[in-house]
């Protein structure tokens, strides 16, 4: 988690609706800032990774600095597979984690930026930028401040990235609309938002928005999760993947009280920016055969949550699985069959069903409306 937005001088003409991000970003940068000194001051593991560490990753762990690992406020894995070579943009990069642990993934030929909108942080990650230049004997990380819902702003080329990252700092966004419009013009055709956030499973109500400390602490700002939805659809991310999530607890009984029966989740989407796909699973009586050779996946690769791919095995999938995995990089890893020159209707194994009544006509159909 971390944050993602730098303050501004309010003017005296500000309608309580500009005032409202500032005041966001203010908050969000003292208590990022000022109140938490480590991991171990926060008061909910919303913002804290526990779900089990793959093995692959502890050597690169062991690579990053002591300071910068004791003031990681994440709440996911942000480290998807093939990333040597990539160029990759950490949204709210705080005290650097996640960007040492990817510019490691990326390597030599890769390059990593963290955007993050708090001094104390970026302070952090910069203060031991050259240590990690010589541990992995490369420099390959850039560090910006700056606000992610004004990506426009920064000196970041439209269509250059392959990968966007963040981890649990959408939440914290007062424009989570912009920063997908942001991540969007960003990345290149086939690349992919790649984040974990806190999601509510109702919408969260003013009382709990605007708790200080709930809203530090990632659920305040948490979107209820259909609404996530609808807005990576109306940015231009057609078919948004889960691919893992747990529940979160509240474990200060004062502030479990305040956030009263809203149930929060951790979780990691994928959103693939690729313009043919659909807003449905359609199927076209496509498979795909996985290779296994995607490193640290021999056996088994996880597209996300509902799609398990065994090595070897022929996989019927729907046009958008076919197009996520044909049309990105990881496309050399798999055979394909099929096109998409026949249509057989929506692909139920994706989990949606016709809407349709299945029984014969009785002869006693209603009128027509």
């Amino acid at each position: 988690m971390q944050d993602q937005k730098c303050g501004s001088t309010l003017d005296q003409t500000a309608t309580p609706e500009k005032d409202a991000p500032q005041k966001d970003h203010a908050q969000v940068q003292d208590y990022y800032g000022k109140q938490l000194q480590s991991s171990a001051d926060l008061k909910t593991t919303a913002c804290c990774d526990i779900s089990a560490m793959p093995a692959w990753l502890k050597p690169l762990l062991a690579n990053i600095h002591p300071e910068v690992l004791s003031r990681y406020y994440g709440c996911g894995l942000v480290c998807p597979p093939l990333l040597e070579g990539c160029r990759v943009l950490d949204l709210g990069c705080g005290s650097g984690r996640d960007v040492y642990a990817l510019a490691q993934l990326v390597g030599a030929s890769g390059e990593v930026v963290g955007v993050d909108m708090t001094d104390e942080q970026l302070a952090v990650a910069r203060q031991h930028q050259a240590w990690h230049e010589d541990k992995f004997g490369f420099a390959n990380v850039r560090l910006l401040k700056g606000y992610i819902e004004k990506l426009d702003e920064l000196d970041l080329e439209p269509g250059s990235f392959d990968v966007i990252v963040s981890n649990c700092v959408v939440n914290l966004s007062p424009d989570k609309e912009a920063v997908l419009r942001g991540v969007e013009r960003l990345l290149k055709p086939g690349g992919e938002l790649f984040f974990s956030d806190v999601y509510a499973d109702r919408r969260v109500p003013a009382a709990v928005r605007e708790d200080s400390i709930l809203y530090g602490e990632c659920l305040g700002g948490a979107l209820y999760w259909n609404d996530f939805l609808r807005l990576a659809h109306a940015s231009g991310f057609a078919d948004p993947r889960l691919v893992e999530d747990r529940p979160l607890a509240i474990t200060d009984p004062e502030l479990r009280a305040r956030a009263g029966n809203i149930g929060f989740y951790s979780a990691t989407y994928r959103l693939f920016k690729l313009d043919d796909l659909e807003t449905a699973c359609e199927d076209y009586g496509q498979a795909v055969i996985y290779r296994g050779t995607i490193p640290n996946h021999p056996h088994r690769f996880d597209l996300d949550a509902h799609h398990a791919i065994e090595t070897g095995r022929v996989f019927p999938v729907c046009g958008n699985t076919w197009r996520m995995l044909k049309d990105t990089r990881l496309g050399e890893h798999f055979d394909f069959i099929g096109d998409f020159s026949t249509h057989y209707g929506l692909f139920e194994g994706c989990g949606s069903s016709i809407p349709f009544g299945a029984g014969e006509s009785s002869g006693d159909e209603a009128p027509c409306c």
